[in-house]
């Protein structure tokens, strides 16, 4: 962290939800892969966002899964709870309303799917959950899953309009959009990158780090690119990039967290198993994924 960040900045990173053969949850793996994440720099972890495979957890199992999160991190980096996201307004503020978020730094909301809401809309979705919100909230702007884009006059309305707002995981893809919030936010708010290989890109124009898929796999290389590129140092920030660009496109190929799921079983950290309706990544693109994990520098397959 530097002087006068914003509170979420640097490195986070996007928790898999490792299961076993029988698709019950492999505690094990899953504390395995927090240490791992950890030893490798990130700045704070996110537990059971999209990669997380939230949307195929019951709402016991995604108690269970932060509770063994907040017990094994025990301190090390803050945890920011990632599965506040829905479609109806008020069931996710009486579901926030009555959840105890004792361990839990930051709640990482995203914006409501499905109905392809206005404006307005998402503003006042946002208040509402800001209302009863007790921890800072990261705006979560997915639109190639909501199907609702979160324009930069809504952040920044919202940033404006309320403390409680920290940041936004800004995964449009669209660079400009991300500049524009960040010419004009609060000096509070936080920018953070949602798509990993526009990282250094968005740093560049101002972004405080990002919330990343790949850091699941390459925890060091990523930390370390967001860092160099947050301190200026151009040379090791695009090199660190272009080491990992290869796999990128392959963690998203057959979707998320289908991709990562495979990287991090050839890295051994778990086993590369999923829930229905997702499915491993086929064989083919297990193969290709696994000659460019072995063309990184430093990672040991």
């Amino acid at each position: 962290m530097q002087a006068n960040d914003p509170e979420f900045s640097g490195t986070g990173v996007a928790l898999i939800t490792p299961f076993r053969a029988d698709k019950s949850i492999d505690y094990p793996s899953l504390g395995g892969i927090i240490d791992y994440v950890i030893g490798g720099g990130v700045d704070y972890v996110v537990s059971l966002g999209t990669t997380g495979e939230a949307i195929t957890l019951s709402t016991q199992e995604c108690r269970e899964i932060l509770d063994f999160t907040i017990r094994h991190v025990d301190g090390r980096v803050p945890i920011v709870a990632g599965y506040f996201g829905g479609n109806y307004t008020e069931k996710l503020v009486n579901f926030i309303r009555d959840f105890n978020f004792d361990g839990v730094a930051g709640i990482m909301s995203s914006s409501p799917a499905y109905s392809r809401p206005p404006q307005e809309g998402i503003y006042q979705h946002y208040m509402r959950v800001a209302e009863v919100a007790p921890r800072p909230l990261i705006i979560y702007n997915v639109p190639g899953r909501t199907s609702s884009n979160v324009l930069p006059e809504t952040v920044l309305r919202l940033a404006e309009e309320s403390d409680r707002f920290a940041a936004v995981k800004e995964a449009s893809g669209i660079l400009s959009q991300a500049t524009e919030i960040l010419r004009h936010r609060p000096d509070r708010f936080g920018v953070l990158c949602g798509d990993d290989p526009l990282a250094t890109a968005m740093i560049a124009v101002g972004g405080h780090g990002g919330i990343s898929v790949i850091a699941n796999a390459l925890p060091s290389h990523f930390s370390r690119m967001v860092k160099a590129a947050r301190e200026n140092r151009v040379d090791e920030a695009r090199q660190l990039n272009f080491d990992m660009l290869d796999v990128h496109p392959l963690l998203y190929c057959e979707g998320n967290p289908v991709g990562i799921k495979a990287a991090v079983s050839l890295l051994g950290l778990c086993g590369n198993h999923l829930r229905v309706p997702l499915v491993p990544l086929s064989e083919p693109y297990r193969e290709k994924l696994r000659r460019v994990l072995s063309l990184v520098p430093d990672l040991d397959l």
